[in-house]
């Protein structure tokens, strides 16, 4: 008889999981976000029990027996250990004491009686991103994601696996230092991370940055305009969907977030040289006219050899609601395959 075995892939958020399912043939057996309430506000047990019912769901939504499970993919928001372990310091999903160090993935594990593999979501959402792109080359293959959200999110990959580093902390591209000349117009202020590091990627290149920096900045240069009035973090939010209509202050914003992700494309060019570079996340979640400018402003703002100009593609992550639960599900298929 054929090998029949699956792996579940859960994408765990802060406020739903999302879990599917891929069969031993390499396909995904969902097409579609497969929700429940994540319950993480109401501390680790009850979370760890919101993922099993999760994996339980999706089983029963595909008709697949459990016993066929090799093994389960996690993803959690960072910042955690390469292990599964938040930090000590805690996180902005997972902000209450009881998980600050606790082993999310060891748990999980015990109460599935499964091997858990674990990756930070960002890192799950690229290597879903690899593998979508060169298929059955992935191996063959490097790349690197850059997802942008509330933070700056994404992953390195390597032959078609995650770079995770020995503290578990590659692929932090938010808090690389990016150099601002040229970037920031003569007088506007130096960008600032919640990290506490000035001109990082994410203090220009997330909703956070645009909230804090980039915002407050052009209302500025631009008196009079509807945003003036709206408090700042409803405001940030909003600036997007003006993007998409062509206001000239969302167009500087999200110019300027296109002109960080470049340079830090270029770091990565001279540091890595991978074969592709990714862009995900809200800023790309728009219609096809907008995300196609972004798409573009990022490439012409990457300096790149003519070498390296030749065989390197630029992209969209794909699936971007499903990205993480699948790169999950990838890394679980790679650990278990025989």
């Amino acid at each position: 008889m054929p090998d029949t075995w699956v792996v579940v892939g859960l994408d765990n958020g802060g406020t739903c999981n999302n879990a599917t399912v891929l069969d031993s043939s390499g396909k995904f057996l969902v097409d579609r976000l497969v929700e429940i309430p994540s319950r993480v506000t109401e501390g680790p047990e009850i979370a760890v029990g919101a993922l099993a019912e999760a994996l339980e769901g999706v089983l029963a939504l595909t008709g697949i027996e459990r016993p066929r499970v090799r093994a389960v993919g996690l993803d959690t928001p960072g910042p955690a250990s390469a292990d599964g372990v938040i930090s000590s310091k805690g996180a902005t999903n997972f902000p209450q004491p009881a998980w600050w160090g606790f082993d999310v993935r060891t748990a999980l594990e015990e109460r599935l009686g499964l091997p858990v593999v674990y990756n930070n979501d960002g890192n799950a959402a690229a290597l879903y991103a690899h593998h979508a792109h060169f298929g059955t080359e992935a191996a063959e293959h490097s790349s690197i994601s850059a997802i942008v959200g509330t933070g700056l999110g994404g992953g390195v990959i390597e032959a078609g696996q995650v770079v995770r580093g020995a503290a578990g902390m590659a692929g932090e591209l938010g808090h690389v230092h990016i150099p601002m000349q040229g970037l920031l117009e003569d007088g506007q202020p130096l960008p600032m991370c919640n990290c506490g590091f000035g001109a990082d990627a994410e203090s220009v290149a997330s909703l956070t940055g645009i909230a804090a920096n980039l915002l407050p900045y052009w209302l500025t240069r631009f008196p009079g305009h509807e945003l003036a009035d709206v408090p700042i973090l409803e405001a940030a939010k909003i600036v997007r969907s003006l993007g998409e209509d062509g206001d000239p202050l969302a167009l500087k914003i999200f110019e300027q977030q296109a002109m960080a992700l470049g340079r830090l494309f270029t770091i990565a060019a001279n540091f890595t040289d991978p074969s592709a570079y990714f862009v995900g996340g809200g800023v790309v979640e728009t219609g096809p006219k907008f995300r196609e400018w972004f798409l573009d402003t990022v490439r012409e703002n990457t300096v790149l050899r003519e070498e390296q100009r030749r065989v390197a593609a630029f992209a969209l992550v794909p699936d971007l609601d499903m990205a993480g639960a699948r790169g999950a599900a990838i890394a679980a298929r790679d650990a278990s395959a025989p």
